[in-house]
């Protein structure tokens, strides 16, 4: 392990709350509060059952519906499989897979860059997002559509570590990132730090912009999938992963229980919401079944991209990685070019899509959704998907 790795596991969180110790003569690390409690066990969750660590602190939003959808359905078969929400720190993600306390993590491009520089030896499986996932918002009447008019101003983060993914944005929008000036407003209020009249902008992203609307947050928002190139959020395991066979045919099928969950969501994007909704009842308090439905379709715009430029779901689009990674060498994010073909690989993909989707369909279109479900406008929702975006 790396003197940076070691020092990066130490504080997860800007409060210091959690932090890291490693084990002597083990190589285990354990999640320890100042109180002494763990949070995570000594040994490595993949010793008993796959865990995917979430990126964002929690799991109650609409963002992983392929999952509970294919829970539900039993797309994942009897794969022993869960999910953790993880620390709210942004590198969270990567630091527990390289460590071994969880075995899949969803970070983006820029914090799979950090795991990279501090040789975690991750390797990108599956590319969830087809486009970029990634959008500002803005004050109603204070947006811009050049990201340059943001130099000198100040953008907030739910976490400091956000900021390896808005460099390199406003980098290939041509503007200085090192005339940016960033404010962290910690998860989950950032958005609501902006909308009382503190920063310019905020780092938001597809799904999150019909959760605030439903919490009342208005903005208005630069939408990623309009203006980027760069990819999005993607899987990552181990590299020694790779070098494993049963390993290998494990993610194999388990990336297929989530290829299965996309095109479900596809077919049906009500159904895969209220699936979300039975799992956790508090997101659907939160947003009702209009909102729930339109963040889910957001996030399905992302995930499936122009599906006839893709091998199928979770393939990479190397052109976009190359661009991104160079974008990273070209500001100083990496200190040394990335060889994509060795830290990204579409080699489980055909394996992933390898699924009856006519079946699949059919369980879809056969979905009993409740009333209050099945009353929501699809049409409409689609008609004011972008409305608040900037154009």
């Amino acid at each position: 392990m790396s003197n940076d790795l070691k020092d990066n596991l130490n504080g997860l969180d800007n409060i210091g709350r959690r932090k890291f110790l490693q084990v002597s003569g083990t190589g285990a690390i354990v999640a320890t509060t100042l109180g002494g409690s763990a949070l995570l066990p000594e040994t490595a969750a993949a010793a008993d059952t796959f865990t995917w660590i979430s990126p964002r602190g929690t799991l109650e939003v609409l963002d992983d519906y392929p999952y509970w959808v294919g829970k539900a359905m039993g797309y994942f078969g009897d794969l022993d499989t869960k999910m953790e929400p993880g620390p709210s720190d942004g590198t969270a993600t990567v630091k527990f897979v390289a460590v071994g306390q969880a075995d899949m993590g969803f970070p983006s491009p820029g914090v799979f860059s950090f795991a990279l520089e501090n040789d975690m030896n991750l390797v990108s499986v599956f590319n969830m997002g087809a486009v970029d996932v990634f959008d500002f918002a803005f004050r109603p009447g204070e947006g811009v559509k050049d990201l340059k008019e943001l130099e000198g101003k100040t953008v907030m983060l739910g976490s400091a570590a956000w900021q390896a993914i808005t460099d390199p944005m406003f980098a290939a929008a041509g503007a200085d990132p090192k005339k940016i000036k960033y404010l962290e407003g910690g998860w989950p209020q950032w958005g609501t730090v902006l909308a009382s009249g503190q920063g310019d902008a905020a780092l938001a992203w597809e799904g999150l912009r019909a959760d605030w609307e439903g919490k009342g947050l208005k903005f208005e928002y630069w939408l990623g999938v309009d203006h980027s190139n760069f990819p999005a959020n993607s899987f990552v395991v181990r590299q020694s992963d790779l070098d494993d066979a049963e390993r290998k045919k494990f993610l194999e099928e388990y990336l297929r229980g989530w290829a299965m969950g996309l095109e479900f969501g596809f077919q049906n994007p009500r159904a895969a919401t209220e699936l979300v909704f039975k799992q956790f009842p508090i997101v659907k308090k939160n947003l009702g079944t209009e909102l729930g439905t339109e963040s889910m379709m957001q996030l399905a715009n992302v995930f499936r991209g122009d599906m006839s430029k893709r091998a199928g779901w979770g393939d990479h689009d190397m052109s976009k990685w190359n661009l991104f990674f160079k974008t990273l060498h070209d500001i100083g994010q990496v200190k040394k070019p990335v060889d994509v073909e060795k830290v990204v690989t579409n080699q489980f993909v055909a394996a992933a899509n390898d699924f009856d989707k006519a079946k699949v369909k059919a369980d879809a279109d056969n979905y009993k959704m409740s009333d209050e479900m099945a009353a929501v406008d699809i049409d409409a929702i689609t008609k004011r998907f972008f409305a608040n975006a900037i154009r």
